[in-house]
């Protein structure tokens, strides 16, 4: 009788549209969130507008949607939420700061790992534009993401969804 349920509310689910799968870096996975996510609210629109103000330039003029757009890009090998899982490629919550090849619990190439650099702006760029030009032996597939202001979109999206904290300033 059980087998029958199952089956019925399968069917059910896709006839209305819905599907029962997820994705996760060994094919397969609850579709839960890991128990180590933070259960806090996302950022509001205002916080995201203010969050982007505080970015340096140019990064403080980047298209937010655009940047979004252009991630939809990086969405099948990458999370980006606080807590979320690696997939093909590490999760890109606090990447701005920490040094290549070092997140835990992920499997970098030797060439990442032997990077020797904290990911910023500047390296991410040229990392966005051709990633096995600027790290020969990376095992990124990507080709590269060609146009200078989808790079600078796309970075002002990541470190307003990432967590990036830009430097306090000191006064002088």
């Amino acid at each position: 009788m059980r087998k029958i349920e199952t089956v019925a509310l399968a069917a059910l689910c896709l006839g209305a549209g819905l599907t029962l799968a997820a994705c996760s870096k060994d094919g397969g996975g609850s579709g839960e969130a890991p128990a180590s996510a933070p259960a806090s609210a996302p950022p509001t629109d205002a916080e995201k507008a203010a969050a982007l103000a505080a970015l340096p330039a140019p990064y403080n003029t980047g298209d937010l949607s655009n940047g979004q757009r252009k991630f939809a890009l990086c969405r099948s090998c990458h999370t980006i939420t606080e807590g979320g899982p690696d997939l093909t490629g590490p999760n890109l919550y606090g990447v701005f700061g920490r040094t290549a090849g070092t997140k835990d619990g992920y499997r970098y190439s030797d060439a990442v790992k032997a990077a020797g650099f904290a990911w910023d702006a500047q390296h991410l760029d040229k990392w966005l534009a051709d990633p096995r030009g600027f790290m020969p032996g990376t095992k990124m597939t990507f080709a590269g993401l060609h146009d200078a202001k989808d790079r600078v979109d796309l970075i002002a999206y990541l470190k307003v969804e990432t967590g990036y904290k830009p430097a306090p300033t000191s006064a002088p």
